[in-house]
């Protein structure tokens, strides 16, 4: 008869007569206690065979674990009986909680199992099951229970291509290891997804390292456990395992020297290549990501390495797609790490040249003398350097907070006068831009070369600035967009060859003019100069050369600010805009040369030290922000932002000025050209409404750029300021 968690079933007498035999030869073998009764396979069976037994588990019946008969005839203990391991069962009708079964009375008596018995006891899931934890692995956790197959057999849960998976089952588990604090939760997957999983799962190479093969076997340890493979001071003992050479190369290094002192600074190959997440050393997010690593010891170095090119560059690279950049392990070496005072070092006098032609094949002794971590602040080991960024910090404060306080006093004017009367303002502004009178201010070359102008800087702007800010999400996203460093740096290369193309034709027509002109300053027949006229030529009105006027008019304009007189009238140029010309001859020049000798530093370094990239870039670097902060403010309010020209001044594209505006604004050129006769020399036709729709949306396109790339400018800085960057 049979009952829910119990069985009544008569034995015949010879069963019984050859179960105690049984139990006798097992005792004797094993040491098993003789009182315990040995029941047959064939007994627990039909209870764990039938799904409609159950057991009470917390008040509620639950069908019995079944037990698969097929699987366990194929296991290596299908000649034992269910009691061998479930030892403690004195009756077939027992309750469900009974001890956890037992592999040591049949292992512990042979060596080879006992010494996997005394591994186990100490290792981390042994020691844990003694401090009480029931949910560590015992030997059916990774084994398997009733289907232990051989270790090689290919099926076996310990078989090397499945044992990542059966590790997985608890260190993938998010309630294992948020209950017992595992210390790295997503081991299991980040291996998987490693270039040692892939080898080993993807391709099955048996070769390839699976997690017995780094943390044991019986005797896995904590990595702080003295005694553990993966210690510090065993990690590279390990690897050698399989990665001989490396770890031999490893240890001659300055590295591996810090590792065999002891000293506990010395990186060993997880520092670098990681535990779990090993990946080839040749894909792009490893290099991308080495900087990072060589940065958590060389901190410093990191910090001056993301000043250079090579360093920003790699910040603002894409995850997966390392940029043509020099990485740290580039100059210093791999495994093969050395001071430079060592003969053999990548570094050392004698190689240096040779790493640098690496990725620039023309490199001299000069170039190699570039110091790629040099400290703008540190004046005793870097003093041209220290003295050029003293330089170009000192010339941004300065311009800035003169033409700022320039810029704000005007604004407060402005806005003075408007809120006087601001009717009689917005009448001002609309007849400086309506009137059936217009004149030529701006040719059509002028116009052209402004549009130069105009593009290539905010091409240079673009793909320079995230360089400079690369810290921020919007300069990654900004090179995200362009397609990366190396398309940013083809188009900003790009940008300077325009930026060349319209200074070398403004230095063309300025020459071109004075040779049409030479005959006012050189009489024909006796060929003697007439310095009157040549006086007028270079300081006349028409000229962009700042003269004594200027300083006057700059003088009136501030009193104006503050009440203290009338508003100058001005010539055909202001003092401000002879500022911005004049501020464009510095800027290319200051811009270009830095930028050239980074551009072609091998063959400046023929000529020049190394350290003369370094100061390039600073020059470069700071320059560059003076100019797209002066453009983007200072240039934008004097041109476009001041009350009576907002939203935009559109006489850069039309080239022509209304009447009404020159009386306002430029009295005195009007009262020169009428008392010269030569008004009507500037007189043109209304052939602007035509195209006026045109070049008002570039204008607004250009200008809402520049505005855009102010505010981005100004949140980076900001950003670094109050957040150290």
């Amino acid at each position: 008869m049979k009952t829910t968690n119990s069985v009544c079933r008569e034995q015949p007498n010879t069963r019984k007569v050859w179960m105690v035999l049984f139990t006798l030869l097992l005792f004797w073998v094993s040491g098993m206690p003789a009182e315990t009764e040995i029941f047959p396979n064939e007994d627990c069976l039909d209870c764990h065979n039938d799904p409609t037994n159950t057991r009470s588990v917390a008040g509620k019946e639950v069908p019995l674990e079944l037990f698969t008969t097929n699987r366990f005839d194929q296991s290596v203990h299908a000649k034992l009986n269910c009691v061998d391991c479930h030892a403690g069962i004195k009756d077939l009708v027992h309750e469900s909680n009974l001890p956890e079964p037992t592999c040591i009375g049949c292992h512990e008596p042979h060596a080879k199992h006992e010494q996997a018995a005394k591994e186990y006891a100490t290792s981390i899931h042994g020691a844990s099951h003694s401090l009480g934890a029931s949910g560590a692995a015992s030997c059916w956790d990774c084994h398997g229970s009733h289907d232990i197959l051989p270790v090689k057999n290919d099926h076996s849960r310990v078989f090397k291509l499945n044992l990542p998976g059966t590790c997985a089952s608890c260190h993938s588990n998010p309630g294992l290891t948020e209950e017992y604090q595992i210390k790295d939760p997503l081991a299991a997957s980040n291996y998987m997804d490693s270039i040692h999983g892939h080898k080993l799962l993807k391709q099955g190479l048996l070769v390839a390292p699976s997690c017995n093969d780094c943390h044991g076997v019986h005797d896995i340890k904590r990595a702080v456990d003295r005694d553990s493979p993966i210690h510090d001071a065993n990690v590279a003992k390990t690897c050698g395992k399989c990665h001989y050479k490396v770890e031999e190369t490893y240890m001659k290094s300055v590295h591996g020297q810090l590792l065999a002192k002891g000293d506990k600074n010395g990186p060993v190959c997880t520092d670098c290549h990681t535990a779990h997440q090993v990946e080839a050393p040749n894909t792009g997010h490893f290099k991308t990501a080495s900087d990072q690593r060589c940065g958590k010891c060389h901190q410093d170095s990191l910090t001056h390495y993301r000043d250079t090119y090579h360093g920003k560059a790699m910040a603002l690279g894409k995850p997966n797609q390392a940029p043509d950049v020099a990485a740290c392990y580039d100059c210093h070496g791999h495994h093969d790490v050395l001071p430079p005072s060592d003969p053999e070092s990548r570094l050392s006098k004698a190689n240096i040249v040779d790493t640098c032609k690496q990725c620039h094949p023309k490199a001299n002794a000069g170039f190699a003398a570039y110091q790629p971590h040099a400290n703008p602040l540190d004046g005793t080991n870097y003093p041209a350097l220290h003295a050029t960024f003293l330089f170009m910090t000192a010339l941004l404060i300065g311009v800035f907070v003169f033409f700022g306080g320039h810029t704000l006093a005007w604004l407060i004017r402005a806005f003075y006068l408007y809120l006087h009367d601001s009717k009689k303002f917005r009448e001002a502004k609309i007849s400086t831009q309506t009137g059936g009178e217009w004149f030529t201010r701006f040719a059509p070359f002028d116009r052209f070369l402004h549009f130069l102008v105009v593009t290539s800087f905010l091409l240079l702007v673009i793909t320079g600035m995230p360089l400079k800010f690369f810290y921020t999400d919007w300069a990654k996203t900004m090179f995200h967009f362009i397609g990366g460093p190396e398309t940013a740096r083809a188009l900003h290369r790009l940008g300077a060859i325009v930026t060349f193309l319209y200074f070398g034709l403004h230095l063309t027509s300025l020459v071109v003019k004075m040779w049409h002109g030479r005959s006012r300053i050189r009489d024909p027949k006796t060929g003697k100069l007439h310095m009157k006229a040549a006086w007028h030529v270079l300081f006349g009105p028409d000229s962009m050369i700042p003269t004594k006027q200027d300083w006057h008019d700059f003088v009136a304009h501030n009193k104006w600010f503050f009440g203290r007189g009338p508003k100058p009238e001005f010539d055909r140029w202001t003092y401000w805009e002879k500022f911005d010309y004049f501020a464009v001859f510095w800027g290319v020049f200051i811009i270009g040369l830095s930028g050239l000798i980074m551009w072609f530093p091998e063959w400046f370094t023929l000529y020049l030290p190394g350290w003369i990239i370094n100061v390039a870039l600073v020059v470069h670097s700071d320059e560059a922000l003076l100019a797209a902060g002066f453009i983007f403010s200072i240039h934008f309010f004097n041109t476009h932002f001041r009350i009576e020209k907002f939203p935009m001044d559109t006489v850069i594209f039309s080239g022509r000025v209304s009447k009404n505006e020159m009386l306002h604004e430029r009295k005195r050129w009007y009262d020169r050209l009428v008392a010269e006769g030569r008004l009507d020399d500037f007189r043109v036709r209304d052939e602007w409404l035509r195209w006026k729709t045109i070049a008002r949306t570039f204008g607004y396109i250009f200008f809402g750029m520049g505005v855009i790339l102010l505010l981005l400018i100004i949140y980076a800085m900001v950003t670094r300021l109050f957040h150290g960057g």
